[in-house]
C-alpha cells in the first residue's frame, strides 16, 4: 500500500524547532495533523519552547484565569489553563494511534516516559492516579513538574506535554494551574537545587517519548 493510503507508521520524525510562537506552533500542529490523517505526512514529534503564554483548555473556569488582564489563548484541547515559557520543554506528538479509542493509554505512556526522565536525574517523580501529568508527592506538598493536555482527531493526536526544566515559575501565580488550587508547580531546577539546562534534558526527553510512542502507533 502507498503512503497516500495511510500506511506511514514508522518511528515518528522528530523536529527540534527551538523557540516558536504559540499560535505559529498551533498552526503547524494542525497542518501536520491533516497530513498524518491523509497519510501524506509521517508521524511527527515537535519539540520546542514557547515565549511566555497562557493557554486555556475547554474546561477552564473564569476564576482560574489571570485576573490582571494577561492575555489567554483558548485552545481545542482538554483540560484547563496552563502556562508555557522559556525553560520548559514542550512536546507535540502528532501520531496516528493504532487504537484510536484508547486515549488514556496514550497519555499514560507519555507520563511514564517523563517520569523516567525525571527519575534519571534523581527526581522522585510519579503518577498521580486522579490527576494527569507528572508529580512529586512528599511531606512538603503535591507539586506538578510536567503537564499533559491532548486532543485526538480522526485517530491522530494533537497538543501534548510540557516539562518544567528551569522556567520562571512566578508566571503560574496568576492562574490556577490545571485547575488544581491545592497543589504547587515545580521544576527540575527547583527540585535539584541547582542549575540545569534544556540542552541537558532534551535528548533524554526525545529518546523516552519516542520509545513511548512506538507502543501506541
Amino acid at each position: 500500500m502507498s503512503a497516500a493510503e495511510g500506511t506511514l507508521v514508522d518511528q515518528p520524525v522528530v523536529l527540534r524547532l527551538g523557540i516558536v510562537d504559540y499560535l505559529e506552533a498551533w498552526q503547524l500542529q494542525r497542518d501536520t495533523l491533516d497530513g498524518v490523517v491523509a497519510g501524506t505526512t509521517p508521524n511527527t514529534l515537535l519539540l520546542l519552547q514557547h515565549p511566555s503564554v497562557y493557554t486555556a483548555g475547554r474546561m477552564t473556569k473564569l476564576d482560574e484565569r489571570p485576573q490582571d488582564g494577561s492575555p489567554v489563548i483558548d485552545v481545542d484541547r482538554g483540560g484547563k489553563i496552563t502556562w508555557h515559557g522559556l525553560g520548559q520543554i514542550v512536546g507535540y506528538p502528532i501520531v496516528k494511534l493504532k487504537n484510536r479509542n484508547d486515549v488514556v493509554a496514550f497519555v499514560r505512556e507519555v507520563e511514564t516516559a517523563l517520569i523516567e526522565v525525571c527519575q534519571s536525574f534523581g527526581i522522585p517523580a510519579e503518577r498521580y492516579c486522579e490527576r494527569s501529568g507528572v508529580w512529586i508527592r512528599d511531606a512538603k506538598s503535591d507539586r506538578k513538574i510536567a503537564a499533559i493536555g491532548m486532543r485526538v482527531a480522526k485517530g491522530v493526536t494533537m497538543h501534548g506535554f510540557a516539562l518544567n526544566v528551569n522556567p520562571d515559575l512566578s508566571a503560574y501565580s496568576k492562574i490556577v494551574p490545571c485547575g488544581f488550587s491545592d497543589a504547587d508547580v515545580t521544576s527540575m531546577a527547583q527540585e535539584l537545587g541547582r542549575e540545569i539546562t534544556i540542552d541537558e534534558v532534551l535528548p533524554m526527553v526525545e529518546s523516552a517519548i519516542l520509545a513511548a510512542l512506538t507502543k501506541v502507533i
